[in-house]
C-alpha cells in the first residue's frame, strides 16, 4: 500500500495530464516508477458533457497505465446505463454506479476521482475527496474565490494527495511564452487586466419552476449552492 500510495503521489498528475490534456510519461519512464504495475482504480463524478470525455480518456489508459474506471457517480441516475455501457465497450469492464459522491469517498479501493460537475461543487467536492485520501482531477474553475482555493490547497497538503485543476491553456507554448514576456517586463508593470468573452448561441428558452424528475437527486445536485426551486433550464 505504501508503494502504491507513493506511486500515485508522484505519478497521478502526469497520468491526469495524459488522460485529459494529452501530456504525460513515456512507457519507459512510467515503467520505472515504483508500483507502476499495480492497478489504479478511478471514479468519474459527473458523467454528462465533459464527464463523457473523462470516461473516454480514463478507459483509454486501461492497458498502458493499468487504470480501471471502477465507479461512475452522478446525481441523475438516468445517465447510469448509457455511460456504464460506454465504459464497458471501451474497457471491457462495467463500472459500478453511485449517486452520492460521499459513498465514493468511503470506497477504500478507489485511489483517485475526477470531477466534471457543476461549478458550485468543484471546491467542496475536491476538499471532501482529499480528506478521504483520494487524489483529484477537477475541471475549471477551481473555486469561486481565493478562500475556497486555499482550502483546496490545505486539504491536498494536509492529506498528502494531489489536486490538479484542468487549466490546459497554461500548457500551451504560445501562452507560456506570452506570460514569460509579461513577467519579464515586456510591456512594463502590469497593474490591471480585463477579459471579455463573447460566445453567441441560440436561446434555450424559459421554463417555469417545477418538480425535479424522479431520477435526479436535486438536493445533492444543489449541494453547497443556495436553495432555489428546481428549474429544468438551470440544471441540465
Amino acid at each position: 500500500m505504501t508503494e502504491r500510495r507513493e506511486f500515485i503521489k508522484q505519478g497521478l498528475v502526469g497520468t491526469a495530464g495524459i488522460a485529459i490534456g494529452g501530456i504525460g510519461f513515456s512507457a519507459k519512464s512510467y515503467a520505472s516508477i515504483i508500483g507502476s504495475n499495480e492497478r489504479i482504480n478511478l471514479c468519474v463524478i459527473g458523467i454528462r458533457g465533459q464527464g463523457e470525455l473523462h470516461i473516454r480518456k480514463w478507459t483509454g489508459l486501461k492497458d498502458n497505465r493499468n487504470v480501471r474506471l471502477k465507479t461512475l457517480c452522478d446525481v441523475d441516475e438516468q445517465f447510469f446505463d448509457p455511460r456504464s455501457k460506454l465504459a464497458e465497450e471501451l474497457s471491457g469492464f462495467r463500472p459500478g454506479t453511485e449517486w452520492d459522491m460521499r459513498r465514493v469517498f468511503d470506497d477504500k479501493e478507489i485511489h483517485a476521482v475526477s470531477f466534471a460537475v457543476p461549478n458550485h461543487w468543484h471546491a467542496l467536492g475536491a476538499i471532501w475527496a482529499a480528506e478521504a485520501g483520494k487524489h483529484v482531477y477537477v475541471e475549471k474553475p477551481a473555486s469561486y474565490n481565493v478562500f475556497e482555493g486555499r482550502q483546496m490547497v490545505h486539504a491536498a497538503r494536509n492529506n498528502k494527495v494531489r489536486i490538479q485543476v484542468g487549466c490546459q491553456n497554461r500548457s500551451i507554448p504560445n501562452v507560456m511564452a506570452a506570460i514569460k514576456f509579461l513577467h519579464e517586463g515586456g510591456i512594463g508593470d502590469v497593474y490591471m487586466a480585463r477579459g471579455l468573452c463573447l460566445k453567441p448561441r441560440d436561446s434555450f428558452g424559459l421554463a417555469p419552476d417545477s418538480q425535479p424528475p424522479a431520477s435526479l437527486h436535486y438536493d445533492m445536485w444543489r449541494g453547497p449552492a443556495p436553495m432555489r426551486p428546481y428549474n429544468e433550464k438551470r440544471v441540465h
